[in-house]
């Protein structure tokens, strides 16, 4: 049976981790660590916070199957780095559910492109296996480890929508204020989200969930539909028992800013059938900062963001001393802050991969037959490949200014801590560390590479030297 996210299975995992975090081998290094505050960095296992469910990225708007286009072995290096689990070991795949009458390349094709004769018609799918490169992509990842899928819609058909186009924003027919001379299409909309997820099924994709709106507070020029936060949970309690049948868990909101998801989350606590059947609730970080709580003992996700500036062009910099905002260094801060400040549970990008001037972790140059990795891939693969799911965000206290320190416990018992230097020169400190750890670098000279010079075992603890303007990963107790 498909996996449906829950409060249960996070809370299952946390409290299997507690339980493990408190057994009696370890009982008593937790103890020796709680007593020993003489480190500058303090770690404190027992104040347990989140239970990471992974990191992910998007495949939607045809832009993995430009991967496709790339002749081997050059296709096959790409996939590795972008899906391998000794590359960038993503979790979760978005993949986008299409809602256009064509398939050029930065749309996505409907699987019923044309109005089957109105919502209580017969529908009319078209399959074609391939589903805008999605298919073949998801494929891919699945057979190097991946195994958590979700659906993300950006928009009903437009014979669904109240501005009959699927573009341009527009609600969908039936919901509260957007009646429509063509009938009322949410029923139909449901199923139809299904539906799509029933063919990954015949693909062998198992998906996991389905997300029915992405930006719902934003009208623009691509694929796109609107939700008031009150509609969006009206629909949640709609679409939420015909997913459950068929054993898919409901995803929502996907707000364009991290503060203007709050009020969509709001009306879903407050609608009783919403919230029964909202299984994760997920915003952007493009509007506001995904840098608070969101106010949800359930998941919260992080799906999208990815900061934008195409006059920098394909920027691969670390850190390039412009304040570019592309810059790999910004996004160390911004995972950072979502785990550790905003306490998501799952980490996404916008995307893997793309072409031109975008902000994409590996870049396809069909033309040139091969491909480029920014630093933006290394950071994620920082986080993405140490951090395992199950893992619990703990608390890890210091006061050095411009530094920031996130730590992890894997199910394994192994450690992780990430230490973001945004300092201009390099910091010398020490943390409660008593077991040998692995360091791994991510600088302007370094791509996650193990470094054996930054921390050395002293007494039980380890004496830490940061680089400056970087990004140190310490992994300890894993083999």
């Amino acid at each position: 049976m498909r996996r449906a996210l829950s409060v249960a299975v996070a809370t299952a995992a946390a409290t299997c981790l507690v339980g493990a975090a408190l057994a009696p081998a370890a009982a008593g290094q937790v103890a020796a660590e709680r007593r020993d505050p003489g480190t500058a960095i303090d770690l404190q296992p027992r104040d347990r916070h989140q239970t990471v469910e992974g990191f992910g990225f998007s495949s939607a708007f045809q832009r993995a199957a430009l991967l496709h286009q790339i002749s081997e072995p050059q296709r096959s290096e790409a996939l590795d780095l972008l899906l391998g689990r000794d590359g960038a070991a993503p979790d979760i795949l978005r993949i986008g559910i299409g809602g256009q009458s064509h398939d050029t390349y930065d749309v996505m094709l409907s699987i019923q492109p044309e109005d089957p004769g109105g919502p209580d018609a017969e529908p009319q799918y078209q399959w074609d296996g391939w589903d805008n490169g999605s298919v073949w992509f998801a494929q891919e990842a699945r057979a190097r480890g991946v195994d958590r899928f979700y659906g993300n819609a950006w928009t009903a058909p437009a014979y669904m929508k109240t501005n009959g186009s699927a573009v341009r924003g527009g609600a969908l027919c039936g919901l509260s204020d957007a009646s429509c001379a063509s009938g009322d299409w949410t029923e139909a909309y449901a199923n139809y989200l299904v539906a799509w997820a029933d063919f990954y099924a015949e693909e062998g994709i198992d998906i996991e969930s389905i997300a029915f709106t992405n930006e719902p507070d934003w009208n623009t020029s691509y694929e796109s539909m609107l939700f008031t936060p009150e509609q969006a949970a009206e629909f949640t309690g709609i679409l939420g028992p015909v997913a459950k049948k068929s054993g898919y868990g409901v995803v929502c909101c996907d707000s364009f800013g991290w503060e203007q998801g709050k009020p969509y989350l709001d009306a879903l606590k407050a609608d009783k059938k919403a919230w029964r059947h909202l299984d994760v609730f997920s915003s952007h970080s493009y509007a506001s900062r995904s840098a608070t709580p969101a106010g949800t003992d359930k998941p919260v996700w992080m799906s999208e963001w990815a900061a934008s500036n195409t006059a920098a062009g394909w920027n691969e910099n670390w850190d390039g001393g412009q304040g570019v905002s592309t810059d790999g260094i910004v996004m160390a801060e911004h995972m950072h802050d979502s785990l550790a400040e905003a306490g998501v549970t799952a980490y996404l990008w916008w995307l893997g991969v793309s072409q031109g001037a975008s902000a994409s972790l590996i870049q396809a140059d069909v033309a040139g037959d091969t491909y480029r990795v920014s630093s933006r891939y290394y950071v994620f693969s920082a986080f993405s490949r140490f951090i395992d799911p199950g893992a619990v965000r703990f608390d890890a206290e210091h006061e050095t200014d411009g530094l920031k320190v996130s730590a992890y416990r894997n199910p394994d018992g192994s450690r992780v801590v990430q230490l973001l230097n945004l300092n201009e020169a390099p910091v010398r400190t020490d943390i409660d560390l008593p077991r040998r750890v692995k360091t791994y670098l991510t600088d302007n000279e370094h791509d996650l590479e193990r470094v054996d010079t930054i921390a050395t075992s002293v007494r039980g603890s380890t004496e830490l030297d940061l680089p400056a303007r970087s990004l140190v990963t310490l992994v300890s107790g894993r083999g």
